[in-house]
């Protein structure tokens, strides 16, 4: 099946993936307050594999998912692990909104290793997405001049290794199924953090159970939904996306936590919201048509 490039479509998917991570970044939270990292990260993966397992029948069982650039998945994961472990650190560490805010450098990483290595151009309608969303990020959370936390640290890492992890998913996405990817990126996962997690383990109380599966399944749900999205448009449009993840943690915060939205909020998120227009708008250059799985792959 011949695949044609589409905004629109990498818009529905990065949408299923920014509500995932939204969810997960509250379970996390809750999670953490009772369980080590290292054991919510090996839980995630392995409960997130029994949920992938439907996919992985469906598109040809585990044989299926053999792959010829095992060395890029390695790459990709062990770079994803390491972010994602800072990552959930951080939540315990400084305000939600530092994380996000610190965390959303990501776009920046990504689109100059997407330009550097995936030969994307970075033309002037997505650098002004890139520059109307970092404005709109320091306008929301008006970080305060002072010593630098070293949470904060954390955070700037794990952006740079989603950076990282975030390229590597584009340049997979060219040869690669969505299910493999995922697979891979379990199975993988759950090797490197198996040992470390048993050094940590305790059972998890009936309280913290309903919050592991949630981030189980949201984990594997957002990075399918963004490989999906990475299928239909370049990395340089997807990533810019996920800055309306800061609006939507104000508006969740408002919602379920009566969190005043403020005049620094809104003018922010319209920001935000204006360069993601921008970027839609944008007509993506016209790629070589792909017959690849990944560009087969229906999966939804």
């Amino acid at each position: 099946m011949e695949f044609k490039p589409s905004n629109l479509k990498a818009a529905f998917w990065m949408t299923g993936s920014l509500t995932a991570i939204l969810m997960m970044a509250i379970s996390g939270r809750e999670a953490s307050k009772e369980l080590n990292v290292f054991q919510i990260m090996e839980m995630r993966s392995l409960i997130g594999l029994a949920m992938l397992y439907p996919l992985i029948r469906s598109s040809g069982g585990v044989r299926a998912m053999k792959t010829g650039r095992i060395w890029q998945h390695l790459g990709r994961n062990a770079a994803h692990y390491t972010g994602q472990f800072a990552w959930l650190q951080a939540l315990s560490m400084i305000p939600l909104a530092q994380v996000i805010a610190i965390e959303f450098t990501t776009p920046a990483w990504t689109a100059v290793m997407a330009v550097a290595f995936l030969g994307e151009r970075m033309n002037l309608w997505r650098t002004l997405t890139i520059l109307l969303g970092i404005v709109g990020v320091i306008i929301i959370v008006r970080p305060g001049v002072g010593t630098v936390d070293v949470g904060q640290l954390i955070v700037l890492g794990a952006a740079f290794t989603f950076g990282i992890s975030f390229t590597m998913v584009k340049s997979l996405t060219r040869t690669e199924s969505v299910v493999k990817i995922i697979f891979w990126m379990l199975v993988i996962q759950s090797s490197i953090g198996l040992l470390p997690a048993l050094h940590v383990w305790q059972w998890p109380t009936v309280h913290a159970w309903p919050w592991i599966v949630i981030i189980a399944f949201t984990g594997t749900f957002s990075h399918f939904c963004m490989a999906k999205a990475l299928l239909y448009a370049d990395a340089t449009i997807v990533i810019p996306m996920d800055f309306l993840r800061v609006p939507l943690t104000a508006v969740l915060g408002w919602l379920i936590y009566a969190e005043r939205i403020d005049i620094y909020t809104a003018l922010g998120a319209a920001l935000i919201l204006s360069g993601n227009l921008l970027n839609l708008k944008n007509k993506s250059v016209p790629r070589v048509p792909q017959t690849s799985p990944a560009a087969t792959d229906q999966t939804v």
